[in-house]
């Protein structure tokens, strides 16, 4: 019997019970008047008045009226660049010692400040999603086991006074005593800045461990477990880790990897979602009844949502300073927000860039439903990406193959508009591309009467070509991002499609 096991699951779901969710709207409220006050002495603070914010019960609506939405250039060319430039008490109070430092395929890199606030929050959201674990049914063995955290190097990049890297890495460097006894691969191998060096040795080490729970991009973790397999020949990976129970994913669906993750296990797993950006932890799934997770209300985070709709958005993905903010208890569910945040770390009316959707709003649950940036519309389509993701699973069920990735761009050719699909594929698979095209195309106008109007109009074919799933891994290779918290683009400018296509067609020469 695994008694320390059991103690420790009772304990965890002792906390549980005892330290229920806040009430959403009343956390918030606190949020924001925490915000206010802690950085009222700051240069934004102070440029703002803050300090007549606070004179008010309930500050959020004069807030809203005050402060603009920022994108993160607008953030950066007013405020940030001082704050990079090792300006204090700009947007926070004091010195930022850590920046994050973006991945994004297709803009240049950003750099978010992460100060000692923002690393305390995310381990409070760490702690959270512990908690919730209480809600899974998880054996007690498990609770004796260790957890391996397989993100981006730990070996962060001294400039000037602060230092820089991927979010994952810094908070894994940052991670408190207490967890160091069972985490692994530990700080030797996470700091090692070469993906493959760093899986070849965690795969020569991975025999000595007992892990139960591994948090990760699904798309590196799995090229991880396959390693791991390969170096222990044995058929899956419950041989090596027998007591592997929980996989935590963050930032992208994980459907899409479901097949191939069961190829790798000998036995289920339970997949936990969790919202950790580069800009704060956000949400985690606190119920085993629901892949939705709970925004965190109380964590140093002020949320706000804007409608996700043309008259709201300027053509680069930004919104209108006419857009409304809702409050949490003004939303409704079904529909998509833009997610906008103010933070510990000093970001004010922050546009993060992701849309969100409320399944449960007494709850506060949502779902990530696609970039601002990854919205079809050039026609008018309004195809979201979690729309793109149904369609894409539903293909694979049907066809029994399992689709990995996509991504998709609105291309004029002889002065005609066309959705031209690349579809990456796990196998080889003998596919009739226009029957795919065909079906997809039937399945969005069923699920979207804007795609089906646009259908009629000006968008007059949809093409679709099937390739490797590899060749997105060696795209992501290629541009120096692998292993890191990258989200393979779903929705393409045409100029950058231009250079995939380029890409794709040398690939497969």
């Amino acid at each position: 019997m695994a008694l320390i096991g059991e103690i420790l699951k009772k304990s965890v779901e002792l906390a549980d019970k005892i330290f229920a969710n806040p009430d959403p709207v009343e956390a918030q409220i606190k949020v924001l008047k925490d915000l206010l006050a802690t950085a009222e002495p700051t240069a934004f603070g102070k440029y703002y008045q803050f300090h007549k914010m606070l004179q008010l019960s309930d500050p959020r609506d004069v807030f809203a009226k005050s402060v603009p939405f920022h994108s993160y250039d607008s953030m950066r060319e007013r405020w940030w660049q001082k704050v990079i430039e090792g300006g204090e008490d700009i947007t926070w109070p004091g010195k930022v010692t850590y920046f994050a430092v973006s991945s994004g395929t297709t803009s240049a890199r950003k750099h978010i400040p992460v100060t000692n606030d923002m690393l305390a929050s995310i381990r409070r959201g760490g702690i959270q999603q512990i908690k919730g674990v209480a809600d899974f049914d998880l054996p007690a063995d498990f609770f004796e086991t260790e957890i391996l955290a397989f993100g981006s190097s730990t070996d962060l990049k001294k400039v000037n006074d602060h230092y820089e890297g991927e979010i994952s890495g810094i908070a894994v460097s940052q991670l408190p005593d207490f967890l160091e006894g069972i985490y692994r691969p530990g700080k030797d191998i996470a700091s090692i800045n070469d993906w493959d060096e760093k899986v070849d040795a965690l795969a020569r080490k991975s025999k000595e461990w007992n892990i139960g729970t591994i948090s990760g991009i699904p798309s590196w973790i799995e090229l991880m477990l396959k390693r791991v397999i390969e170096f222990n020949k044995v058929s899956n990976i419950h041989e090596v880790w027998p007591n592997f129970s929980v996989f935590t994913s963050g930032g992208v669906a994980f459907e899409p990897y479901q097949k191939s993750f069961e190829k790798l296990c000998g036995k289920p797993i339970t997949v936990i979602d969790t919202y950790l950006a580069s800009e704060g932890y956000l949400a985690t799934q606190i119920r085993k009844d629901t892949d939705a997770m709970a925004l965190i209300s109380d964590n140093g985070i002020y949320f706000e949502f804007v409608s996700f709709v043309a008259e709201n958005m300027d053509d680069d993905g930004s919104i209108k300073q006419t857009a409304k903010a809702l409050k949490i208890e003004e939303v409704e569910e079904g529909i998509d927000y833009v997610l906008v945040i103010s933070t510990v770390a000093g970001a004010w009316r922050y546009m993060i860039g992701d849309t969100v959707m409320f399944t449960d709003k007494q709850r506060a649950e949502i779902k990530i439903t696609g970039r601002t940036k990854h919205f079809l519309n050039v026609v008018g389509s309004q195809l979201s990406v979690i729309q793109m993701n149904k369609a894409i699973q539903e293909l694979s069920g049907k066809h029994n193959i399992n689709i990995r990735e996509f991504t998709v761009a609105a291309i004029m050719e002889e002065g005609e508009y066309l959705h031209r699909w690349y579809l990456g594929v796990d196998g080889n698979h003998d596919l009739d591309a226009k029957n795919i095209a065909r079906e997809l195309d039937d399945n969005l106008k069923s699920n979207n009467k804007n795609y089906k109007v646009a259908r009629t109009k000006a968008l007059k074919s949809v093409e679709v070509k099937v390739v490797p799933d590899v060749v997105f891994q060696q795209w992501t290779e290629e541009t120096k991002q692998k292993g890191g918290q990258v989200k393979f683009p779903k929705v393409m400018k045409e100029q950058d499609f231009k250079e995939w296509e380029k890409f794709v067609a040398e690939t497969l020469a």
